[in-house]
């Protein structure tokens, strides 16, 4: 229930937002706005403010929205409303229109950062796991337990690192712009003195091909998730844990002859528990310590399908919670750094996108409702904060979408614009209809494999 509620109120509010960009400019450009929808199909509400033309309405099917401005090709208009209509405007008041809904998304970004940097997020320290075996992380020196102070790219100044958060975001600027990155790191994260020496390690992220840009990214760099104690955590009932008799609250000290360090090599070892080629569980004797005590226990992981790779699975939580800190700006940085991150995303979004079109980046990087929805749910239940960062997220996502230069898009509208402005008429019906049709074949191909995503990453 709470999945569907966040999701629908980030589509409402997203969509609001973007239609009201789209409706304030008209109505500042003098044109008349019949109506603005929330939503399509048979209103379930409907209202007009004291003295304006525009009928708001709330659609049965939540989505999507419009705004139907006064328009000659779209029906007969009175010649003493003329000059009210969309079509009779000038060049920039209808570019401006058309532009509008994508950059109120983009400015809703701006001010939603802006608020979740002035409040305070709480973020995982940037403790680092142990690395992935083979991985980047484990080639350039780390073992786990590094507390990273510093990161840049390439030969860039250092600049300090806030939380696990931001490092994750370096990282995938640098993997997704084939930039190597460099860290300075202690041992701090374990108790030692604040005088401990910082080392400086680079990833080659470079080595990454943009193909490489999926979702197993981060195991391919090593940096998977923050440091973590290997304890167990909730235990599903019928699972393989409850089977060998774990019990929420044992800490692993050691499977088989392998000491545990912390909870990310613990997950590995469950992952790997694996007869090569056999597709067969590993048993293994796990000691761990319960109170006070040590046990001994034998441990057979279930299977699952993870891509094309069996690993092993126990059915419980791995892992107790990380280290946290308070991330939090001033007014004026808190407002920079809004802008700055809404213009990361976007370029990253962009440049995301182009490598997929062309090839050189994995299309199971495209999602749809299902996973938004999905992570809706998630981030509503862990807090506000991280729900609001779901929401600048999409309104992203949304206003970039929106700007390309597909035929139905905001974008397209531009781009028929732009060779107005340059050629000095307007692009034939004939051709209009044409590239239409092209654009919602594109879309619809988008959708299709952004589902088959969805299904692959939710059920398979």
């Amino acid at each position: 229930m709470l999945t569907l509620l966040a999701f629908v109120v980030a589509l409402g509010v997203l969509v609001a937002v973007h239609e009201y960009g789209h409706y304030r400019v008209a109505v500042a450009c003098g044109i008349k706005v019949l109506k603005f929808s929330i939503g399509f199909g048979k209103p379930i509400y409907t209202w007009r403010l004291k003295g304006k033309p525009t009928e708001f309405a709330i659609g049965l099917l939540p989505l999507g929205g419009y705004v139907k401005m006064l328009d000659e090709r779209e029906a007969p208009v009175d010649p003493t409303e003329r000059h009210l209509a969309f079509n009779t405007q000038p060049l920039k008041s209808r570019a401006a229109v058309v532009a509008a809904g994508p950059a109120a998304n983009l400015l809703l970004a701006v001010v939603l950062y802006s608020v979740i940097n002035w409040s305070g997020l709480q973020e995982p320290k940037a403790i680092l796991a142990s690395p992935v075996a083979g991985s980047i992380a484990e080639r350039a020196g780390l073992s786990g337990g590094e507390l990273v102070q510093q990161a840049a790219f390439d030969s860039d100044d250092l600049e300090s690192v806030r939380s696990f958060e931001d490092l994750r975001w370096r990282l995938t600027q640098g993997a997704l712009n084939g930039r190597d990155v460099r860290l300075a790191v202690s041992s701090a994260a374990a108790g030692a003195p604040a005088d401990v020496q910082i080392r400086e390690v680079v990833l080659k992220l470079g080595t990454l091909n943009a193909a490489d840009a999926d979702i197993q990214l981060f195991r391919k760099i090593g940096v998977v998730g923050p440091w973590t104690e290997p304890v167990i955590g909730d235990v599903m009932a019928g699972s393989a844990a409850e089977k060998s008799g774990l019990r929420e609250g044992d800490r692993v000290q050691r499977i088989g002859t392998t000491p545990v360090v912390d909870g990310q090599q613990l997950r590995e070892l469950i992952r790997n528990s694996v007869q090569p080629n056999a597709n067969t569980p590993v048993p293994s004797t796990w000691q761990v310590l319960r109170g006070e005590q040590a046990i001994e226990l034998a441990v057979t992981p279930d299977l699952r399908q993870d891509g094309d790779r069996t690993v092993g699975r126990i059915g419980a939580y791995v892992g107790a919670a990380p280290e946290f800190v308070t991330v939090r700006y001033g007014f004026l940085e808190g407002m920079w750094q809004g802008v700055v991150r809404t213009w990361q995303v976007s370029a990253l979004t962009l440049k995301m996108m182009g490598k997929m079109v062309i090839g050189e980046a994995s299309l199971k990087n495209l999602s749809g409702p299902l996973t938004i929805a999905d992570y809706a749910g998630k981030s509503a239940s862990v807090g506000w904060s991280a729900y609001l960062v779901f929401l600048a997220l999409i309104s992203v996502s949304l206003g970039v979408l929106n700007l390309l230069p597909l035929p139905v898009l905001d974008g397209g509208h531009l781009m028929y614009y732009l060779w107005e402005a340059v050629t000095g008429r307007s692009v034939s019906d004939a051709w209009m209809e044409r590239l239409q049709r092209g654009g919602v074949a594109v879309l619809l191909c988008m959708m299709s494999i952004a589902m088959f995503n969805d299904v692959t990453r939710l059920f398979g």
